[in-house]
């Protein structure tokens, strides 16, 4: 090219204002309100990048999902303000799930380097997200890359998940741990 910019820049740029844009779109379709018409085109605008997305999935203002593929969402879902979900690793939810406000959901992390390696060139941690049906998770929670979480399973408000929550268990805590079953 004759302007000084090679074919790799001029990829790099273009990637670059891509997700810009994509960035861009999302912040204004996600910031509309909850009516049934804007949850259906939030839904569509993350169809179109290949997640699957069930009925009736409500995704309150401020809802942030990035970048739409690797996300499998069921019915009845519920995305409270200010939710933000990395779908890098890929995040499956099951049908009739509440996400707190302010809830990330986070299927890849900047992975440490070895020794002083340079953090700004480390790679990634990607690892699937798996949320189950009927789970509640409270206001303020974070879900880490590689957590399963049970059916029927309540993650109470501010936690930190690390590790695999059971089917029909209740937790809190940073990290989260084991505060008793459902019965």
């Amino acid at each position: 090219m004759s302007d000084g910019i090679g074919a790799g820049q001029s990829k790099h740029h273009l990637h670059r204002f891509l997700v810009v844009t994509y960035e861009a779109v999302m912040r204004c379709l996600f910031a509309l309100p909850r009516y049934r018409v804007f949850n259906v085109l939030k839904a569509w605008f993350l169809r179109i990048q290949g997640a699957r997305i069930g009925k009736g999935v409500v995704f309150y203002p401020g809802v942030w999902i990035a970048p739409g593929r690797n996300l499998v969402v069921g019915d009845d879902v519920d995305f409270a303000l200010d939710v933000i979900v990395t779908t890098t690793g890929g995040v499956t939810i099951g049908d009739r799930t509440l996400i707190g406000y302010r809830t990330q959901i986070l299927s890849a992390n900047h992975a440490i380097p070895p020794g002083r390696g340079r953090v700004f060139e480390a790679a990634h941690d990607k690892r699937s997200v798996v949320i189950g049906s009927d789970v509640w998770i409270g206001a303020n929670c974070t879900i880490l890359p590689g957590v399963t979480v049970g059916d029927g399973a309540v993650i109470g408000a501010g936690s930190v998940v690390t590790k695999p929550v059971g089917a029909f268990l209740i937790v809190a805590g940073s990290p989260a741990t084991l505060i008793r079953k459902r019965d």
